[in-house]
């Protein structure tokens, strides 16, 4: 490899060849402005996460805010300066730089829990207080919190040298933020700069929303079909972009080209051509053929897309009957109202959801081992590309500081499992199964993120093992399944913000403290947030107990308390085994674990057919691993976009995408969080909003089956 360049050609057009090393980084103004940003978000998100229409305030968000800020200090600040040791400190170093900025920006994103919004941990304190009706105390809470966001650092430092040193680990996610940082930081003397670019797009993002976002919501998702045939139960199916097939549904509202699949303008076409084919497979292959062809599993009985759990009649399955006072399956109430059943599309989505985990083993190996095996032997010499040399001049992080932080965040664990099993149900040795999956799964699952931008989830793996050993447990399920997929999916975001501190060339040492601390102070602050929340408002929720328009109706902890039912209480035994309805989707992960090997021997058979190769089964089969809550309007849109900018323009615009796309990506992101916190504060929190026929999708019959004498819970007609 020629060190002088990078191989991936994206990461040669976007982040830089040269580094400063004498650039300031632990500065005053980078602690204030980090620990100002992370508590902030940290709340922000927290408090958003619990509401109706939840708001996600993003990294991006603090980058553009900091900038000014830190500008103003760099010159109001005195410099004094003072000794801590050895070492001769001032409170005002110079100009604020670019690494200061990457720094605060790493600190945000914990207070983002990396993407997430808040700790994926505080659903499991929202269940049990909020939808069970029962008790677990605030310390139990914060260790959980705190040991499921850290858990995954331990083992991710160690793996480092394996997917981020590599140039072809270039996490295509991170050069958003690079492309940013360097538009707002180097001066350029075209006409049309990076930054003048982004703050016009930014200002149109902003201006924009205000439409789709209030005015004129019938924007988010245009389904026309629905419009031309509006008394039509099956015209709506097949157009409800919302609660549909969504064929020619659109939408003129990033928030919706956005959510679930992240911005379109930063994953590489090839993941995108393999999420089209996985969507339209799903979607409009199977589910039509499911439902309308063979009637799968009842399928009529049931609306066509839905995450509800229903009775064998349609009705909504009344979860809290079968719950006992030991917070288990009460098993005559559960006999009484029969086995769980599940909309065809929620069952077949769960069954590519089995392929795609079982084929990410099994591609990485086929695809990637070779590639790891190299550079575990060369992880201490070997070649290296430009960024990874240049890195090479800063002090490199000990070992010894990722066993401590796994060791001490285990051990935690393993007190919240023994002294609190209570609150929590898991037993200890339920903490090392999960933690021995999630580190087994860390390595396929960076490379596949590293290389598609798409992160296949380890929740129904999870969920699923310990459902089949510990039946009618629900909160050991969730608590099982955070363990094993939330410190994955963190130690995948951690390695995430490493490769952004490789490419900026922030000393890594600086990387691990900020990425701690912020963490901890976000799960401190996230914990507080939710106490509050859930000790204040009534029947928080609780949709059926809260007046009409209350807000505080928690959709995202929905989702969690479904599958909290699914995978814990009735346990997949009752519902994928023999004792329930579902037993053949098993065959799903039989099928995703071959697949890989099918797709290598034909691209050894036909080496001359370049496009086997870029066949990604965990992506193609994992594309619709986020339906519910995605819709197909998410889809329909994000293709759309994303085929645009990273295909036609990547290939017929090449100076412009180099110049401009990731910028654009970033404004698009932060003029629609403004504008998302202004309408909130201005218009949400005063409960003012309009009501005319452009605030609906107008699909209304979307949600009804089509099976005669069947009238599902939200159905406005008789379908009878």
């Amino acid at each position: 490899m020629d060190d002088t360049v990078s191989p991936i050609e994206e990461v040669r057009l976007i982040v830089s060849n040269e580094d400063d090393p004498t650039l300031p980084v632990w500065t005053f103004r980078m602690w204030f402005l980090g620990l100002v940003s992370v508590v902030l978000l940290s709340f922000l998100n927290t408090f958003f996460g619990y509401r109706k229409e939840p708001l996600l305030v993003t990294m991006i968000s603090i980058q553009v805010a900091t900038l000014p800020i830190g500008r103003f200090m760099a010159k109001v600040l005195p410099k004094w300066k003072f000794r801590i040791g050895k070492k001769e400190l001032t409170l005002n170093p110079g100009p604020f730089n670019m690494k200061e900025h990457v720094l605060i920006s790493i600190f945000a994103n914990a207070g983002a829990a990396f993407g997430n919004g808040s700790a994926y941990a505080l659903s499991i304190v929202d269940i049990i207080r909020a939808f069970y009706g029962r008790k677990i105390s605030f310390l139990a809470s914060w260790l959980l919190v705190m040991t499921t966001q850290v858990l995954g650092y331990g083992w991710a430092g160690i793996m480092k040298k394996y997917v981020v040193e590599p140039a072809q680990m270039w996490w295509p996610a991170t050069l958003v933020q690079v492309s940013l940082f360097r538009a707002l930081h180097e001066k350029e003397r075209r006409r049309m700069s990076k930054e003048k670019f982004f703050l016009i797009a930014l200002i149109c993002s902003f201006a924009w929303y205000v439409v789709p976002g209030y005015l004129f919501t019938t924007l988010s998702i245009i389904s026309w079909v629905c419009w031309i045939f509006p008394h039509s139960i099956t015209a709506h199916q097949i157009g409800s972009g919302k609660y549909g097939l969504g064929l020619g549904s659109f939408s003129l509202d990033w928030t919706t080209v956005a959510a679930f699949l992240g911005n379109p303008l930063v994953t590489p076409f090839f993941a995108i051509a393999n999420i089209i084919v996985g969507y339209v497979l799903l979607i409009y292959l199977l589910i039509p053929l499911s439902y309308w062809g063979f009637n799968l599993y009842d399928a009529k009985n049931f609306p066509i897309y839905s995450s509800t759990l229903f009775t064998a009649h349609g009705k909504k399955y009344n979860v809290t009957a079968i719950v006992n006072e030991k917070f288990e399956i009460d098993m005559n109430a559960y006999e009484q109202q029969g086995r769980v059943n599940m909309s065809v599309f929620f069952a077949v989505s769960y069954g590519l959801g089995f392929a795609a985990i079982a084929s990410s083993l099994t591609h990485v190996a086929i695809f990637n081992g070779r590639e790891i095996c190299r550079q575990f032997r060369s992880s201490r010499s070997g070649t290296e590309d430009i960024h990874t040399r240049l890195m090479k001049k800063y002090k490199q992080i000990p070992n010894w500081w990722f066993h401590v932080t796994l060791l001490a965040s285990f051990v935690l664990a393993l007190v919240l499992c023994i002294a609190m099993k209570d609150q929590i149900q898991m037993p200890w040795w339920g903490l090392i199964f999960a933690a021995g999956l999630a580190a087994t799964f860390t390595l396929p699952i960076s490379i596949i993120t590293a290389t598609t931008n798409q992160s296949p989830g380890l929740n129904i793996l999870t969920e699923y093992i310990i459902g089949v050993i510990l039946p009618g447990k629900p909160i050991a399920n969730v608590c099982f399944k955070t363990y094993g997929y939330m410190s994955m999916s963190q130690a995948v975001s951690f390695l995430s913000d490493f490769k952004l501190g490789h490419y900026m060339k922030v000393p890594p040492r600086s990387m691990f403290i900020v990425q701690i601390v912020g963490t901890l102070v976000a799960g401190t602050v996230d914990v507080g947030v939710a106490w509050w929340l859930l000790g204040t408002i009534k029947n928080i929720c609780n949709e059926d107990k809260l007046p009409a328009d209350s807000p505080w109706t928690c959709p995202s902890d929905q989702v969690f308390f479904d599958a909290s039912v699914i995978w814990g209480l009735v346990g997949p035994k009752r519902i994928f085994g023999t004792l329930g309805n579902y037993s053949k989707l098993n065959w799903f992960f039989l099928i995703g674990a071959l697949g890989p090997l099918v797709i290598w021997l034909l691209h050894k058979a036909f080496p001359k057919q370049k496009w086997i190769s870029m066949i990604h089964l965990p992506v193609l089969l994992g594309a619709t691993a986020n339906m519910p809550p995605a819709s197909t309007v998410n889809f329909n849109a994000w293709i759309i976009v994303g085929t645009i900018f990273n295909y036609f323009i990547f290939k017929y615009r090449k100076e412009w995408w180099q110049r401009y796309n990731y910028v654009l990506a970033a404004a698009m992101d932060a003029g629609l969080a403004f504008m998302t916190i202004l309408l909130y504060f201005a218009i949400n929190m005063e409960e003012k909003s309009i009501d005319w026929w452009g605030q609906d999708e107008h699909c209304e019959l979307a949600r009804c089956p089509t099976s005669k004498g069947i009238v599902g819970e939200w159905c406005p007609v008789n379908t009878g």
